[in-house]
């Protein structure tokens, strides 16, 4: 666990870029700090680690002061990965990853084969250690930053907007990965981000700062959605957060029917009963289909029963197999449950 306690930071230009934080980051789960520009964030990131010191206050990381340890040997305790990779452009990728457990003296062999290991755990082929960074993709370069990071096994993992600089598609993979990572490892992951989407979709906890380093409002992100604390927050996260809270309830619990047979529209299947897709009976025109599994989130249901000819959502197992479809009524019935309960658990959380 990481708490702050009353912790102030001014620098001495006068402006305080944390005001008084008191908060706790849970052992094994991911809170994300999020917020506009120059709201202390990436401040308060930093003073996990002493690149920052407080001005006041107290940091304890695992139960021990941060004041009270030596800084670079901290700092080699907790892995940290920011914006760009933030790589050794001279070094193979394989030796940028083993860069700290070599200062942790872990002899070249030892790090090496750990470094290697990491490759296959983050994604990438064994050949990609021999490159150099700049001959890597911008997602593939934050990969490795993510791996050098976990390379001496950290009980803490720091992430300034790691996903930051890559292009919205390799953005959502690199986040996959990282809900997969830590689904694996269960990190505590300190993660700061501007973009609520991303906050939502990855955070355990998500806290709201406004500007002047101001905590507003820390809580899961159902609760959060459900009932912002004020205008500040409710305007942070946006018109659509009642869809953003959608995004976090699963398609499990929609019940399910058999596919259509005679009408206007037939779901075609191919051998092993996998959806193709939408056949009109009257013209043999085809429309394509996207089969949703229970993983999936209501919102995305609700936008499939919009763009299905039928208004069904097609259901399917692990394996792509249908498993059977759902109407838009039933999956507009468990929206409207799925907002009810957040914010029942929000006033009870209140």
């Amino acid at each position: 666990m990481i708490q702050f306690d009353a912790v102030h930071k001014r620098f001495p230009n006068g402006t305080t870029a944390v005001h008084d934080l008191s908060l706790e980051m849970p052992e094994g789960g991911v809170t994300v700090l999020v917020g506009s520009s120059g709201c202390g964030k990436t401040t308060t990131l930093r003073m996990v680690n002493r690149m920052v010191d407080p001005t006041s206050g107290t940091i304890r990381v695992g139960g021990r002061d941060v004041l009270e340890q030596d800084a670079a040997e901290l700092r080699r305790s907790i892995g940290y990965v920011i914006q760009q990779s933030g790589l050794f452009p001279h070094r193979t990728v394989l030796d940028n990853i083993a860069t700290v457990p070599l200062l942790l003296g872990w002899g070249r062999r030892k790090a090496r084969a750990r470094a290697a290991e990491l490759l296959e755990t983050v994604g990438l082929t064994a050949d990609a250690g021999k490159r150099y960074p700049h001959q890597l993709s911008g997602g593939q370069q934050q990969r490795v930053g993510v791996a050098r990071a976990l390379a001496a096994d950290p009980p803490v993992l720091l992430m300034d907007e790691p996903f930051g600089a890559v292009d919205p598609v390799v953005r959502t993979q690199l986040q996959d990965e990282l809900l997969r990572l830590q689904k694996d490892l269960s990190k505590t992951i300190v993660f700061v981000t501007h973009d609520i989407d991303e906050a939502v979709r990855l955070g355990d906890r998500i806290a709201v700062f406004r500007t002047g380093g101001q905590l507003v409002q820390c809580a899961p992100p159902a609760e959060l959605l459900a009932r912002p604390a004020d205008d500040f927050v409710a305007d942070f996260l946006g018109a659509e957060r009642g869809l953003k809270l959608l995004s976090l309830t699963p398609l499990t619990d929609v019940p399910q029917g058999p596919a259509p047979e005679g009408g206007t529209w037939t779901l075609a299947l191919d051998a092993a009963r996998k959806p193709l897709h939408w056949r009109s009976t009257e013209t043999d025109a085809e429309l394509p289909v996207r089969p949703l599994k229970d993983t999936d989130s209501l919102l995305s249901a609700l936008n499939e029963s919009v763009a299905s000819p039928t208004g069904l959502v097609v259901r399917v197992d692990t394996d792509g197999v249908l498993t059977g479809v759902s109407s838009r009524e039933d999956v507009h019935q468990r929206a409207g449950r799925a907002h009810t309960e957040a914010l029942t658990e929000a006033s009870v959380a209140a």
